[in-house]
């Protein structure tokens, strides 16, 4: 019999495996627990992940349900250390690490970031997007749909109340944002669910219908009017904890410091990048043009971005519009091999109003517990009280070659494709389903506009995009770190994303608008790219002139959406 010494005790092969056998054991069922417990805790994430048992509940938001769940997270961390993660097999190995780390991250935010407190826009995902994901997800017919969507609209008052009685002194911008965001969802309650309510017609919802709306205009009058004048809080994380967040939210090796010196040196190498691949471009648009004006590296990416933003669509045309780039990345991707494209719908739409103001397009794929549904990719058209100058600039920025990269990212390519693999193809585990990676999913994303300019999608005016996107999302990781841990101000912010990133000023504001919204975030995106792109750059080291695309590609999507070390680490790299 083989024997094993480990820790100057002889352990036979036998007992190893017993012992890693019941670690596993004992870890699955802990994981299972965990898992039970955070969706009922979590109803509407539970409904967005596609496990519809709690389909009528709303979060409760009070202080002894934050207490209690605080309690459970603690005790399920004490669980977990009892585990010996070097005993776990298989894919039990991966999945300890990612759930003890969500868990401290619930921790994290319970008692450091403790948002209820602060920010109105957490509530939103009750007061809004539970209905929502309701109306707009054909997972069960209307019949069954609507008693859930009856329970929850009886619900939300009492999230109202908690809100109320939560929010102290929120930034003013949450505020502001959370104003806009309830009048999306009155429109929500008063006439967006007529799809759904047609299927199944109920005479008897439409008291409850008024009741609801009348209930959010109220609690809009009361943002208005009590909770703006006391939203004086700074929208800055500050430091310390955003150094804290951005650990948890990352799940990267990377540190902060590493991350900035980075996003430092490839903004400097993408904007030679970028000027070399104008130039050609410049030269055919204005030809005659004299050396010392060729030399200008700023003046001729800055020339050429313009005129490509001639070409550009309006708030009648996006939708149509991403619809046919869509049909056009996904014939292209077959045509030169580059992953497998799964045979599951996608849905181009117009994003719900509710849900505007943050991003320019989304892509909401269904819940990992789903079977069968359906992919939204979600295009925004401007809002209705902008200028025709803002959208003009708007519209400018979200060219017609632009909407091709965006549809990279958010579709083809993209979200929609990985996500698919992910639900679809090999379903992963259920922690990695629960608890998926947002920079291995945006930084896929990322990747797969860089694999596509690179493999001549849309010429070098498309490549234009993918580049002044890269640039943004450096920009994006430059702004994050130095707004939340530092003190950039929205000068500093407008004139980097204008001048060193080549954004329309509609964009920037956005971006500026987001920013402060949100924090760790805006991270992801330059991130996870970066540490794709090492990963690749690794397996074609191992691998040489053996390095096949589609089969790398293939591979790396296999594991649902891990953290990309734990790619790396499954990969044996």
């Amino acid at each position: 019999m083989k024997i094993v010494i480990r820790a100057g005790v002889l352990l036979s092969l036998a007992t190893l495996n017993a012992a890693a056998t019941s670690q596993d054991e004992a870890f699955q069922k802990i994981a299972g627990d965990y898992v039970e417990q955070y969706l009922r805790a979590n109803p509407e994430q539970a409904t967005d992940l596609g496990d519809h048992r709690f389909d009528g509940e709303l979060t409760d938001y009070s202080a002894e349900a934050q207490a209690k769940d605080l309690a459970t997270q603690k005790e399920f961390r004490e669980k977990l250390t009892a585990i010996d993660g070097s005993q776990l097999t298989g894919a039990n190995g991966v999945d300890f690490r990612i759930l003890k780390e969500n868990i401290d991250y619930q921790i994290f935010r319970a008692e450091d970031l403790k948002e209820p407190d602060w920010n109105p826009l957490v509530y939103m995902q009750s007061l809004a997007n539970s209905l929502y994901l309701l109306v707009a997800r054909d997972f069960a017919p209307a019949e069954k749909r609507l008693p859930n969507l009856r329970q929850r609209m009886e619900k939300i008052p009492r999230v109202i109340a908690q809100a109320k009685t939560n929010l102290q002194h929120p930034p003013r911008i949450h505020t502001e944002t959370a104003i806009e965001q309830t009048q999306g969802a009155i429109n929500l309650v008063r006439q967006e669910m007529a799809p759904l309510l047609d299927q199944a017609p109920q005479k008897d919802l439409a008291p409850l219908q008024e009741k609801t709306a009348t209930a959010l205009e109220e609690y809009k009058r009361w943002l208005q009017n009590d909770l703006l004048a006391r939203s004086n809080g700074n929208f800055r994380l500050g430091a310390e904890k955003y150094r804290k967040k951005l650990h948890f939210a990352l799940a990267s090796d990377l540190s902060m410091e590493e991350i900035m010196k980075r996003a430092q040196t490839n903004l400097q190498q993408t904007q030679i990048a970028i000027y070399e691949t104008a130039l050609p471009l410049y030269k055919k648009h204005f030809p005659n043009t004299d050396a010392a004006t060729l030399a200008d590296k700023h003046k001729v990416t800055a020339a050429v971005l313009d005129k490509l933003a001639e070409q550009h669509p309006n708030d009648a045309t996006v939708v149509d519009f991403a619809k046919t780039v869509v049909t056009e990345a996904t014939s292209f991707v077959k045509q030169h091999e580059l992953v497998t494209v799964p045979n599951v719908s996608l849905d181009v739409i117009p994003m719900p109003e509710f849900k505007r103001g943050v991003a320019i397009a989304y892509c909401d794929a269904p819940g990992p517990l789903e079977k069968n549904g359906k992919t939204f990719f979600a295009v925004a058209p401007t809002p209705k009280d902008w200028s025709k100058e803002r959208k003009e600039s708007f519209f400018r920025e979200y060219n017609n070659y632009m909407i091709r990269d965006l549809t990279v990212h958010e579709a083809m390519p993209g979200h929609y494709l990985q996500l698919a693999h992910a639900n679809e193809f090999r379903a992963p585990t259920l922690v990695r389903a629960i608890f998926r990676s947002g920079p291995f999913i945006e930084g896929w994303a990322v990747y797969c506009e860089q694999m596509m300019a690179e493999q001549g999608y849309g010429g070098p005016e498309v490549k234009m995009q993918q580049l002044k996107m890269r640039l943004r999302a450096i920009c994006n990781a430059i702004l994050d770190q130095s707004i939340h841990a530092g003190n950039m101000t929205e000068k500093e912010a407008m004139d980097l994303m204008t001048k060193e990133g080549y954004q329309q000023e509609g964009e920037a504001v956005a971006k500026w608008k987001r920013v402060r919204l949100t924090s760790a975030q805006l991270s992801t995106y330059f991130v996870g790219a970066t540490e794709h792109l090492d990963l690749r750059a690794a397996e074609q080291e191992k691998l040489g002139g053996d390095f096949n695309l589609k089969k790398y590609n293939d591979q790396v999507i296999s594991y649902g959406s891990p953290p990309v070390k734990y790619v790396r680490e499954l990969m044996g790299l």
